[in-house]
C-alpha cells in the first residue's frame, strides 16, 4: 500500500513547493523508495494548454500527451522518472468529472456538493496514483497558499486521507517564509506561526515545515517555530537561497529531511546513492568555460515560459564544463536594422516554441542572421516551421513563403495544418501531443547526436512541413534528417553546409535531465564553444 507526502504552502506563493517536492522526491528515489509525484492546481481550467505563458509560464507536456503545469517538469528533471496525466490534478478536471456523473445519474438523486462529491473525486485522484505498479509513496503538491479560498476543497481532501489513511502513512509539509528584515537584521517567525494557524484551523498539523529564507535559520528560531507551531524541532527544516536549485537536495539530506520522514512512515531506510548528483553539483560550481546563447522568443519578459529550455541549456552546458549565459532577445524587436545589434557576438541562437504571429518576422529574421553567419542555430516545434519558412523564402526563392496559421492566403504554404486538425473547432487538447516515434538518417547532425536510428520525442503542434514542398527545399540544400516511421511528418530538418543548423518539429526540451543532457542541446552547445 503506497504511503503520501502531502506538500503545501503558507505566506506567499512562489515560496519553491515544487523544488522542495523534487528535491525530497530525489532524496527518497537515493534511498531506493519507488514513488511517484503529482500536483493540485486549484484553477477551474480543465489544463494549463489555453492559458497564456504570461498567466502560466511553461506548459509541460507529459509522454502520454498531457499538457500540465511546469512543476511537472521539475518533478521529472529532479527525480529522473516519466510522469502521466494523472500527476496533475485540476478543479476544472474534477468540477468536468462529478457533473458528468452527475448529468448520467451515478449520484442516485443526491444534492451534489463539495463535501463529500467533490473532496471524493479529488481523493480518488490522488490515490489513482498511488495504485501503480510498485509505487511505494507519492509525494503531493498542492498549489496556491493556505487561506486561498480556491484551495480549501483540496485540503479538506488530504485532511481526510489523513484520518482514513492513519498516522504511519501520511505526511504533511508546511512550507512557508521566515522574512528577513533588513533594516534590523532579523528573521521573523510571525508569518509563519500564522500560516501554520490557518493549516491547523482547516484540520491539518503539519509533521514538518520548511523554512524559506535568504539567512540561515538559527536553531533557536527552530525551536521557537516547533513549539508555537506544535512541530518537533528537528523537523522545523531551514531552506535558505542558494546559488542553483540543484543543490536544494543535498541542502535537505544534510538536514536528514528525508530519513526523518522514513522513520514516520515506518519504511526501510536504504543507504543513499547521491554521489554523481554530488558531482554534478560541484562540476556546476566550478565551470571552466562560458558562452552566450541568444533565445529569441515572444514572452522572454517571463523567464518561466521557457524554463524546460533554459534548464536544457543549463544541463549541456554543464556537461560541457561550460556556464551557459542567455541573451533574452525579443523576437519583436528583431528586423534589419536591429538584427546585427541585438544578436552581435553571440555564439549560438535558439528560437523555442510559441503560437501566434507577434514577432513571427523578427523570429524569421534571427534565424537568417544564424544562417548567413554561420551560428549555430537550434530550433524546436515553431522554431523549425520558422526556420523552413526562412529558408523557403531566403534560398529557394519563394519570397512570399509562409505559415498559414499566420497567413492563411499565403501563395506559399510551405508550414500548413495537419490534415487531421482540419476539423477541430476546440482549442484544449486537441493538438498533436506526447510522445511518438521519429526516424534518424544517418549522416546527418541529428544522427551524430542521437546515435540511434529511432527516437521518441514529445510534441505539441497543429501545423507541419508541408510534404508539397519537399522536392524543392531539400534540391535546395535542405535535409530532413528525421521523418516519422510512415515518412509522412518532417520531424527534424537542418542545412548541411553550416556548422550546427538543426531543428525539429519536437519539444526535446521535455526529455532532459542534469545527468543525461538532451542529445541536441548537448551537441547545439559544443558546437557554440567551438
Amino acid at each position: 500500500m503506497a504511503k503520501y507526502i502531502f506538500v503545501t504552502g503558507g505566506v506567499v506563493s512562489s515560496l519553491g513547493k515544487g523544488i522542495t517536492a523534487a528535491s525530497l522526491g530525489r532524496l527518497l528515489k537515493s534511498r531506493g523508495v519507488n514513488l511517484t509525484v503529482l500536483k493540485c492546481d486549484p484553477y477551474i481550467n480543465i489544463d494549463p494548454g489555453t492559458m497564456s505563458p504570461y498567466q502560466h509560464g511553461e506548459v509541460f507536456v507529459t509522454e502520454d500527451g498531457a499538457e500540465t503545469d511546469l512543476d511537472l517538469g521539475h518533478y521529472e528533471r529532479f527525480i529522473d522518472i516519466n510522469l502521466s496525466k494523472n500527476s496533475n490534478i485540476t478543479t476544472g478536471k474534477v468540477y468536468w468529472s462529478v457533473i458528468s456523473k452527475e448529468r448520467k445519474g451515478d449520484y442516485l438523486g443526491a444534492t451534489v456538493q463539495v463535501i463529500p462529491h467533490i473532496t471524493n473525486e479529488i481523493k480518488s485522484r490522488i490515490r489513482r496514483a498511488g495504485k501503480e505498479k510498485n509505487i511505494d509513496v507519492v509525494i503531493v503538491e498542492i498549489g496556491g497558499t493556505v487561506g486561498d479560498i480556491e484551495s480549501l476543497p483540496f485540503l479538506e481532501a488530504i485532511r481526510q486521507i489523513g484520518i482514513e489513511e492513519g498516522d504511519k502513512n501520511v505526511f504533511f509539509i508546511h512550507v512557508t517564509l521566515v522574512p528577513h528584515l533588513g533594516k534590523t537584521g532579523e528573521l521573523k517567525t510571525k508569518p509563519t506561526q500564522h500560516s501554520v494557524k490557518e493549516l491547523r484551523s482547516i484540520g491539518i498539523q503539519p509533521d514538518m515545515i520548511v523554512c524559506r529564507a535568504e539567512l540561515p535559520v538559527p536553531q533557536e528560531l527552530r525551536d521557537k517555530i516547533g513549539m508555537f507551531c506544535n512541530v518537533n524541532p528537528e523537523a522545523v527544516i531551514e531552506n535558505r537561497d542558494v546559488d542553483s536549485i540543484y543543490e536544494v537536495p543535498l541542502e535537505l539530506d544534510r538536514q536528514k529531511v528525508d530519513e526523518y520522514v522514513l522513520n514516520k512512515l515506518d519504511l526501510p531506510i536504504g543507504q543513499p546513492d547521491l554521489k554523481e548528483w554530488k558531482a554534478f553539483v560541484e562540476k556546476e560550481k566550478h565551470l571552466k568555460k562560458e558562452v552566450e546563447i541568444a533565445l529569441v522568443g515572444k514572452y522572454v519578459d517571463l523567464h518561466d515560459a521557457y524554463i524546460s529550455v533554459v534548464e536544457s541549456l543549463r544541463h549541456a552546458g554543464i556537461f560541457h564544463d561550460a556556464l551557459v549565459k542567455i541573451r533574452w532577445v525579443n523576437a519583436e524587436n528583431v528586423n534589419d536594422e536591429t538584427v546585427n545589434v541585438l544578436l552581435k557576438d553571440v555564439k549560438g541562437i535558439l528560437v523555442p516554441g510559441g503560437f501566434g504571429d507577434r514577432g513571427i518576422e523578427g523570429k524569421i529574421r534571427a534565424i537568417q542572421y544564424a544562417r548567413e553567419n554561420k551560428i549555430p542555430y537550434l530550433g524546436l516545434c515553431l522554431g523549425m516551421q520558422c526556420a523552413v519558412i526562412e529558408f523557403a523564402r531566403n534560398v529557394t526563392g519563394l519570397k512570399d513563403a509562409h505559415s498559414v496559421e499566420f497567413n492563411s492566403e499565403t501563395r506559399y504554404p510551405v508550414i500548413d495544418l495537419m490534415p487531421e486538425q482540419k476539423d477541430i473547432d476546440e482549442m484544449g487538447g486537441t493538438m498533436r501531443l506526447g510522445v511518438y516515434p521519429c526516424k534518424v538518417k544517418e549522416g546527418t547532425k541529428a544522427y551524430e547526436a542521437y546515435k540511434d536510428e529511432l527516437v521518441y520525442e514529445r510534441h505539441r503542434h497543429r501545423y507541419e512541413f508541408n510534404n508539397e514542398y519537399r522536392e524543392l527545399l531539400t534540391s535546395k540544400g535542405l535535409a530532413l534528417s528525421g521523418l516519422s516511421p510512415d515518412e509522412r511528418l518532417v520531424e527534424i530538418i537542418e542545412i548541411k553546409d553550416h556548422p550546427f543548423f538543426v531543428a525539429s518539429q519536437f519539444h526535446p526540451e521535455f526529455k532532459s535531465r542534469p545527468l543525461r543532457p538532451h542529445p541536441l542541446f548537448r551537441d547545439f552547445i559544443g558546437a557554440a564553444l567551438k
